[in-house]
């Protein structure tokens, strides 16, 4: 029903900045909150940042706090990362999903009900 692709990722020299984008079709005429989740090799999928759909409402990782930046054009259906600051650790998989029934912003992966392929983003020393 809808369709999540990502691009933007790639390889970056640490203290480097990306720019991911997600743009969705299909069912996009419902409101919805928008995440970005990552997984680094070995590792569970983690969350990274949400966004309302109006964009009035942000929630961070930790670790990502005042690093990246979470941004939406709902003209263009589309959900963006801005990554500055990237550490090695930041290496991953990043995914971005989609909720369709949002109330608070969601953390947890069972809350989201469309996924994208994931990009990759590869920071180096």
């Amino acid at each position: 029903q809808v369709q999540l692709v990502e691009t933007g990722g790639g390889l970056v020299q640490a203290g480097g900045s990306l720019r991911l984008s997600c743009a969705a079709s299909g069912r996009t005429f419902s409101t919805y909150a928008m995440g970005w989740f990552r997984q680094a090799p070995g590792k569970e999928r983690e969350f990274v940042a949400a966004i309302s759909w109006s964009g009035g409402s942000t929630r961070y990782a930790d670790s990502v706090k005042g690093r990246f930046t979470i941004s939406r054009d709902n003209a263009k259906n589309t959900v963006y990362l801005q990554m500055n600051s990237l550490k090695p650790e930041d290496t991953a998989v990043y995914y971005c999903a989609a909720d369709f029934a949002p109330r608070s912003l969601a953390t947890m992966m069972t809350a989201y009900d469309y996924w994208g392929q994931g990009t990759h983003v590869t920071v180096s020393e």
